[in-house]
């Protein structure tokens, strides 16, 4: 054993004598200021101690300080009384009573926008649809809608491309649909307009295996660009790739709603 070591129990201040702790730290200073070693050891040593008191007292506070805090906070949250007195009142009940009517009449004009039939929802702001069956969403995906672009010929005559809005019903569906191009179409490709029944206006395969009519012109129907699938690019239609189009088809029927914002 060294001789020379250094007992800390014989440095610590006898509690019966109210010791001055920073008298004690001076003279632990003073034993082992010279000791490399012990130094050494310190530095390392009261970081992880640090970090360990550090670490107890967040530990302590998330378990005791925080329901505390929020016991506290709940006991101040307003309440709402059962007021007898508040049941009683006539402008009470009479507004208790016309928010029921509200509440049943929106009801019903929930119900009858979601029957129990299928429908379709579009938006032209995301150009995505989602597709309704019973009230369940059963598929959504990417479509294109209209433009907003302005094509104008010579005169007064102009097109805005723009998909309309609100309700509408589907009004017919067709396999294999051929396009019968109109007016803008011709003035859109610079070429003079032909006669309403002459073979150039009509194209084979540009509409995809099937169309849904919603009125006006306007259709459901496939695209050789789908690439374009989430942007704004058509002439009003909605454009869908071929698996959501062949889905759609066979779940809209004739008179099945078709919703448009």
């Amino acid at each position: 054993m060294d001789d020379n070591r250094t007992d800390i129990n014989e440095t610590l201040p006898e509690a019966n004598q109210g010791g001055d702790l920073i008298a004690w730290f001076q003279s632990l200073q003073k034993k082992f200021g010279t000791n490399s070693g012990f130094i050494r050891a310190a530095k390392k040593t009261l970081p992880v101690l640090a970090g360990i008191v550090a670490f107890l007292l967040l530990t302590a506070f998330v378990i005791y300080g925080v329901p505390g805090m929020q016991e506290a906070i709940s006991k101040h949250k307003p309440g709402l009384d059962n007021d007898p007195e508040l049941k009683e009142d006539q402008n009470y009940k009479k507004q208790i009573s016309t928010l029921s009517r509200d509440v049943q009449r929106l009801s019903k004009k929930y119900a009858s926008y979601t029957s129990g039939q299928s429908y379709i929802v579009i938006n032209t702001t995301d150009n995505r649809f989602f597709l309704y069956r019973n009230k369940k969403l059963i598929r959504e995906g990417f479509c294109s809608s209209g433009s907003y672009t302005m094509l104008k010929a010579e005169g007064e005559r102009k097109w805005v491309f723009k998909t309309p809005k609100g309700k509408y019903r589907i009004q017919g569906k067709i396999t294999s649909p051929v396009w019968r191009k109109p007016d803008w179409a011709f003035v859109e490709e610079g070429l003079p307009i032909p006669a309403a029944t002459h073979s150039s206006r009509y194209e084979y395969g540009v509409l995809g295996d099937y169309a849904l009519s919603i009125g006006d012109g306007y259709l459901i129907h496939g695209t050789l660009y789908k690439r374009f699938l989430g942007m704004p690019v058509t002439h009003g239609c909605i454009r869908l790739n071929d698996e959501d189009l062949k889905a759609i088809y066979n779940t809209l029927a004739i008179g099945s709603k078709v919703y448009i914002f």
